[in-house]
This record gives C-alpha cells, sequence and structure tokens, in this order.
C-alpha cells in the first residue's frame, strides 16, 4: 500500500498534530502477565484515540488535491468521526458524520465539540454509512471510507514510533474494528523488516474477521452487540482482511467481561483510562498468558473515550461482577 518513505512523510504530517506517543512497561501489568509488557499509549492523542492519525494524512492529501472539496461525510461509533472532525476543522472544511442511534454519548458529544455536523441514523454502524453513503451522492459531498489507503498510512505511523522504541516485540495484540490499525501495524513491521508476530483481537458479539480468518474468506455476521463498540463490525473490508490474512498469525475472540477485566486491570496497574477496543489487547494477552512466558509483549491501547455510565457500569467496584473484581 505504501512505502517507508511515504511512511515517514506520514509521519511528519501526523507530528503537526499528534507528538509521538509513550509506550511504557508498566511494572504491575508485567506482574499480571508473568512477562515483560510495553504498551503503546493511543489514548494519549489530541482525540483520545489512535484514528486521529488517519484522519490527518487522509484530509492532508484531500485538500491538496481538492482544494475547493465542498466537505466531507462518514459513518463512525466515535474515534473515526473524531478523527475526521478534528483533521476537517484544522484545513477548513465541513464535516457531516453520521452515527447509529444510542452510539456514546461522549463521543457524539466530542465530535460536536471538533465541528462536525452529526446524524443519528439506524441501529448499527452499518445502516448508518449506508445512509452517509446516499447522503453523499445527493448533496455532493465527498465520502470518506472506514478503510482508505491513507487511512492506513497515517495509523500505521503509531507502530512506525512503536517498533522503533521496541525493536525486539515477539508478538503484538492489535484489536480489530475495520481494520485500519491492525493493518498499519502489519506494514510498518515488514517495512522495518521485523519478525514481531502480530495477533488480531476481535469480541465474541462482532467476530467477522475471526471467523473470516478462520474459512480463509469473507463471513459477515448478523448483529455486533457488544459493549466495546470500536470492534462492533459486521462486515469485514475485503483490503483489511487481505493484509491481515497474510500478515497476522490468529485472530483471538475476548469476551466483554474479559474486556472489562482488562479495562479495570489498566486502570489499577497503570491509572490509564481505555475504553472497550483499547483494552481488548490486553484481555487477549491475558486469555493467552500461559503462552507468554519469556516473551517481550506489546498491547496497542487504541483509545479511551469510554463513557462515564459505561465506566461505572463494567468495571466499577460496585457493579463489577465478581470474576471481574477478583482481577483486582
Amino acid at each position: 500500500m505504501f512505502d517507508l518513505n511515504e511512511l515517514e512523510r506520514a509521519h511528519r504530517i501526523v507530528g503537526t498534530a499528534v507528538p509521538a506517543t509513550p509506550a511504557y512497561a508498566w511494572p504491575l501489568l508485567a506482574e499480571r502477565l508473568g512477562t515483560e509488557v510495553v504498551v503503546k499509549h493511543e489514548n494519549h492523542t489530541p482525540t483520545g484515540a489512535f484514528k486521529v492519525r488517519g484522519g490527518l494524512v487522509y484530509l492532508e492529501r484531500l485538500k491538496r488535491e481538492r482544494p475547493d472539496v465542498p466537505g466531507i461525510i462518514s459513518a463512525t461509533r466515535g474515534n473515526h468521526g473524531q478523527s475526521l472532525a478534528f483533521a476537517a476543522g484544522r484545513h477548513g472544511v465541513p464535516a457531516v458524520i453520521y452515527v447509529p442511534r444510542g452510539n456514546s454519548v461522549e463521543k457524539n458529544r466530542a465530535m460536536h465539540a471538533f465541528g462536525a455536523e452529526l446524524v443519528e441514523h439506524g441501529e448499527d454502524f452499518q445502516a448508518a454509512r449506508e445512509e452517509a453513503e446516499r447522503r453523499a451522492q445527493f448533496a455532493g459531498l465527498h465520502m470518506v471510507p472506514s478503510f482508505h489507503t491513507d487511512l492506513v498510512l497515517g495509523v500505521a505511523t503509531y507502530a512506525l514510533e512503536l517498533f522503533r522504541s521496541a525493536l525486539d516485540l515477539d508478538i503484538l495484540y492489535v484489536p480489530i474494528g475495520q481494520g485500519s490499525g491492525i493493518s498499519g501495524c502489519i506494514i510498518a513491521r515488514d517495512l522495518l523488516g521485523l519478525k514481531t508476530e502480530i495477533v488480531g483481537v476481535q469480541s465474541t458479539e462482532a467476530p467477522s474477521y475471526a471467523l473470516s480468518f478462520a474459512a480463509g474468506r469473507i463471513v459477515t455476521t448478523e448483529t455486533s452487540n457488544t459493549l466495546a463498540d470500536g470492534m462492533a463490525t459486521r462486515i469485514p473490508d475485503a483490503d483489511a482482511f487481505a493484509l491481515i490474512q497474510k500478515g497476522a498469525s490468529r485472530i483471538v475472540q475476548v469476551s466483554d467481561d474479559e474486556v472489562g477485566q482488562a479495562i479495570r486491570a489498566y486502570w489499577t496497574d497503570t491509572h490509564n483510562l481505555a475504553e472497550g477496543a483499547g483494552a481488548a489487547a490486553l484481555a487477549a494477552a491475558l486469555q493467552e498468558k500461559s503462552k507468554l512466558a519469556g516473551k517481550r509483549v506489546g498491547l496497542i491501547l487504541s483509545g479511551g473515550n469510554i463513557d462515564f455510565d459505561l465506566f461505572r457500569t463494567w468495571i466499577g467496584t460496585d457493579a463489577a461482577p465478581a470474576a471481574q473484581r477478583a482481577v483486582a
């Protein structure tokens, strides 16, 4: 999709708005996993998630090639929309973002605060995306997909930062929504000539990529009813799936309860707030703990944009299931 020079250029574009995020080896997480672990903190960006990188690269090219573009439109569960609203605002481009009904209240507020026109439509991401595509055609707006080379190029800059600061990672766990994050990690690893094993992570309630990986072909699901909204995908992107099929070793499925435990572990062990998808990598590593002894493990904490009420319900001391309370 791109070469190392293009990735370096993208990193410079992203760096105008997003300083390199930290990668920390937390001792309490190491005790919990029984091995050395490095966390890439994409929850420390201006939008609280990794996707801002892709939006910055996408809008830079769009504005350069189409300086008179009348506006952009897209669909999201939150972080993609925040990314586009943030980047569009920097370039003076109007942004319309569609979200499904019942979407994260706080992510909706953030997108609006970044300057986007927010529209609620449909019961899930797929319905919101289809309606956004219809409006794009009739209103003459530029439709931004959820997976695109420029989006992957942008988010791959976090992998470039991570791999250059931790060249000897044996295994890296990466959450999968529409696939840009894990695709960026795979491409960056290969461009740098590293041997790090990359493992995708999906929800048991939205396992379309995991099912596709196992079947060797695209498999869709009828629902995506996970609280980890960043992984709520029913229909895999074909280009993303091709990259994942070639470059990932496997895809681990984690339950919402396991994700809740991982959110709590991040809070108690590092005092970092993780959203559902952001904690999924840790949930998968905990599930595979017996396989990790002696390995240097990387975890992508892809975002921290979790509604406060969900945080309390999912992992709060009073509301957490006994199994979750036992983790801490």
